[in-house]
This record gives C-alpha cells, structure tokens and sequence, in this order.
C-alpha cells in the first residue's frame, strides 16, 4: 500500500482547560434548562458547535488537508493562502482558536497554513517557493520546529547537490 503525505497534528494541552470549563458551562445550562440528562444534553451541545465552526470558519484549511491526502497539491496551495488570508484578517479566531473553534492545536492556523503551503510546494517541485514559505513561517512564528527542521532538511540537500 502507498503511504500518505505526512500529516503533523500538535496538540496544546493546556487547551484542554477552556474546553473543560466549556463543557461544564454547557452542563449547567443543560441542568438550568431542565435536560432529563445534563451530560448528554451537553455533548450534544458542544458536538453541534464544534462542527459548524470547524466547516464554516475553517472550511479552506480542511479543504487543503484533504486536498494534501489526495496528493493534490496545486488546488491545496489555493487553499492554504485562503485560509492563511482569513486568519490573518481576523486574528483574534486564531489567537483564542481553543474557544473560538474549539481546537486544541499547538499550531496557530496561519502557522500550519505557511507550512503547508511550502510542504505541498516541495512536493510539486518547486524548492524556491517552498524555501521562500518556510523562512516566512519562522519569520512569524521563531518556534516553528516544522520551518526549522524543513530550512535544515533543504539546506542539507542543497549541499549534498554541491558535492
């Protein structure tokens, strides 16, 4: 069997924390309201906000994820600066991404946008472009152990065409 593009999923734990005082809001309600099962009436609640937000709000991210799983790479480009442009004209989605979109992701969605952009770059063949969206991630993001690791991978390469 052929194996799938890399796909990096880093969760904050510390996201967990938001997440659980939203699921305890959510059971107060419930109880408030006079659910028969608060626990339930609760999971049911937070599973009917955590799906819209995630198709609407961060449609063109996941559109490029699976674009990437399809190995379709020049229309995940697209959406990747789709959804890089989004979160960078409303940063605050991002920023408090464990309550607006309850996500649990160490990576902000710009972030994973960049990497991906230059990820799916290299596998079309263009280094440059790739190299270019790389050093623009860890221009923005000085942590990006992915745009750290990736810059060292090229230049490694880069030398090893030079011998």
């Amino acid at each position: 069997m052929a194996s799938t593009p890399p796909i990096i999923k880093q969760i904050a734990w510390l996201s967990v924390v938001p997440q659980l005082a939203i699921g305890a809001v959510l059971v107060l309600a419930a109880d408030l309201l006079g659910a028969g099962n608060p626990l339930l009436a609760a999971a049911v609640a937070y599973l009917a906000l955590f799906f819209p937000l995630r198709w609407l709000v961060a449609s063109h991210h996941r559109k490029g994820i699976a674009l990437i799983k399809k190995q379709d790479f020049e229309p995940a480009i697209d959406e990747f600066q789709k959804s890089y442009r989004f979160f960078q004209n409303h940063p605050w989605v991002d920023t408090y991404r464990y309550v607006t979109l309850l996500s649990s992701s160490r990576m902000s969605y710009r972030e994973m946008a960049l990497v991906n952009i230059a990820f799916c770059h290299s596998q079309i063949g263009n280094g440059r472009e790739s190299k270019e969206y790389y050093e623009k991630a860890l221009a923005e993001f000085p942590e990006s152990e992915i745009a750290k690791s990736a810059l060292r991978m090229i230049a490694a390469a880069q030398e090893l065409s030079q011998q």
